[in-house]
């Protein structure tokens, strides 16, 4: 097997959704534009990337068709290069990565830019209803169906995470993501995009069209406070304790990661970020999915022969503080090595692309403090886990 390396990885900045700066912007529009920087950051020739993988979590309305081979004709890549779309809801993006670096692995593909994307604002109303629910699951497993919120409240008071645990952990994600931007270390990530968007007078109902430039994240606030956090309203349930303060924010945004066979890229003079090391996927009840990465991790270490402290930084998306403070304490994971930027509760989690942008951060944040191994994982719909080892190059 062929060493797979992640050459780049970029992002637009993340707007969001229905009142952000992406509110007319096309899905495969954002991801064409990622491959683009892709290419021209790494003075690549479009015609040596042999595939276009997209991940993302609809896969209907303004995400429809294949939307990885559209991105691919819409991009520099051109006809030329095939595309594929793939959905494993919240971990697309980094299940895209996962089949591009095991199809390079495997000698019959050098160069591969995958990762995902999600217009929430364009595709949430996008839902075909028919024949979609299955009698036999629903009456056999119910959970499927839940919402993600639903389930986050079954993990909270299945598990005894309190109120102000989850806030004060959102509190912590706020404040790191404000310490992140403060220092730039978002920048190198993030490629600027020209857009349209508007705005709507809440009177009368007119829309006013501007131009403008998504250039950073526009989900932060960093003058959140724990009693700010504690005045908020449960959503899910009246008696509950999951609030839009201690949950992911619904956003806009694409990812797209350059992935390289290690010889590839010695061979084109380009330096790697960090290599792939593997990936692993595990079910577990769909009611409480929030705590899918306590199945998915082990099974990633077993297989490589690490345990929970060989690995010195972690990405676990944070969907809902309740799951993200049952997985960070049931693995046994130092609070100081977790999501030590924020994470989704802070910077927004457009669905399909979260898993490539906190891909591309880590082997970032890697380099940066000079360490060797970095984790992605994170729950998924459906009730399953998922997680990715990268180690970096130093």
């Amino acid at each position: 097997m062929r060493e797979v390396v992640i050459v780049d990885s970029v992002r637009t900045g993340l707007a969001k959704s229905f009142r952000g700066k992406f509110n007319m912007t096309r899905p495969d529009d954002m991801a064409a534009h990622c491959v683009d920087a892709l290419l021209s950051r790494n003075d690549l020739d479009p015609g040596l990337v042999e595939d276009c993988i997209v991940g993302a979590g609809s896969n209907e309305g303004a995400q429809g068709y294949n939307i990885g081979r559209n991105v691919a004709v819409l991009s520099r890549l051109g006809i030329g290069c095939a595309g594929m779309t793939l959905n494993r809801y919240c971990s697309s993006g980094l299940q895209a990565i996962a089949v591009a670096a095991n199809q390079i692995a495997s000698g019959c593909s050098d160069i591969i830019v995958a990762g995902g994307v999600e217009s929430i604002t364009l595709t949430l109303k996008s839902r075909n209803t028919d024949h979609l629910f299955n009698p036999i699951i629903q009456e056999r497993v119910p959970g499927i169906y839940h919402t993600m919120g639903q389930t986050a409240e079954l993990v909270a008071r299945r598990y005894n995470v309190t109120r102000e645990q989850q806030d004060l952990y959102s509190l912590q994600s706020q404040q790191r993501t404000a310490r992140a931007q403060a220092d730039g270390l978002f920048s190198d990530e993030i490629v600027p995009m020209n857009v349209q968007y508007y705005t709507e007078d809440k009177n009368t109902g007119e829309r006013t069209v501007h131009q403008g430039v998504v250039e950073g994240d526009d989900c932060n606030r960093p003058d959140t406070t724990l009693e700010s956090l504690a005045g908020l309203k449960p959503v899910f349930a009246e008696d509950g304790s999951v609030t839009a303060g201690n949950a992911s924010q619904l956003s806009d945004g694409a990812s797209m990661t350059l992935v390289m066979s290690l010889d590839k890229a010695i061979e084109l003079g380009l330096k790697p970020r960090a290599f792939f090391r593997g990936f692993t996927v595990a079910g577990c009840e769909p009611e409480e999915m929030g705590i899918g990465p306590v199945y998915a991790v082990p099974r990633l270490l077993k297989a490589k022969g690490l345990q929970i402290d060989d690995i010195d930084l972690w990405e676990l998306n944070e969907a809902f503080a309740s799951q993200c403070l049952y997985c960070r304490d049931t693995l046994g994971i130092d609070n100081e090595k977790y999501n030590v930027n924020g994470g989704s509760i802070s910077i927004g989690h457009p669905f399909g692309m979260t898993g490539s942008r906190t891909a591309g951060h880590i082997v970032r944040e890697l380099q940066r403090r000079n360490l060797r191994y970095g984790v992605v994982t994170m729950c998924v719909g459906g009730g399953m886990g998922a997680a990715g080892l990268f180690e970096a190059v130093r």
